[in-house]
């Protein structure tokens, strides 16, 4: 009996032995959660470049008008409104195949009675060109909108809106109003 009452008499090696084992299982863990947080982190942060990579390709290929929004009638309505296009500085050229074709850039009209999703429309250039229908850098493209084939024509003091959607890129609104009486030529505000 005394044997064995000394052989557990010393146990301080053996406390020290399970200290460390629980310390080592400790740090094994604590290094797993990390490696999952930081997994996690670097994850988030791919998503988010791949965020930004994509709004700058929409922001990129964007067009802007250029000078003055102009409306013609041949009666009390609006039969065409005519604006100038250019790339944004940067941008992407932009495929404007003209209306005898497939429409690659599409144009809606919409206002308080309608929506047409789609609209008939002509491109000429104006000042250079290279011979092409993209709109590149330096080059400027006159769209005329007809809006004589509305359901409901386009009257006076009628708000109304034209989205130019180019197959990548944001959508450009041009919402103007038509004045209070129908001339032949106005520059809408």
């Amino acid at each position: 009996m005394r044997n064995i009452n000394q052989l557990h008499r010393n146990e301080s090696g053996q406390a020290a032995l399970e200290n460390a084992i629980i310390l080592i299982a400790f740090i094994v863990v604590a290094s797993v959660f990390a490696f999952t947080i930081l997994s996690a982190g670097s994850s988030s942060t791919e998503r988010g470049e791949e965020a930004i990579y994509s709004g700058l390709e929409g922001v990129q290929s964007s067009m802007s008008i250029k000078g003055a929004v102009i409306a013609e009638a041949a009666s009390t309505t609006v039969d065409t409104v005519t604006f100038t296009l250019a790339l944004v500085s940067g941008g992407d050229p932009i495929d404007l195949t003209d209306s005898t074709g497939d429409n690659v850039v599409v144009i809606g009209y919409r206002d308080a009675a309608q929506f047409v999703n789609e609209v008939p429309w002509a491109l000429d250039w104006v000042g250079t060109n290279d011979g092409d229908s993209m709109l590149e850098a330096g080059e400027l493209a006159e769209v005329t909108v007809t809006l004589s084939a509305l359901t409901t024509a386009l009257d006076r003091n009628t708000p109304f809106t034209l989205e130019i959607k180019p197959p990548t890129g944001a959508v450009l609104n041009v919402s103007r109003t038509t004045p209070a009486a129908i001339e032949t030529v106005m520059e809408l505000r």
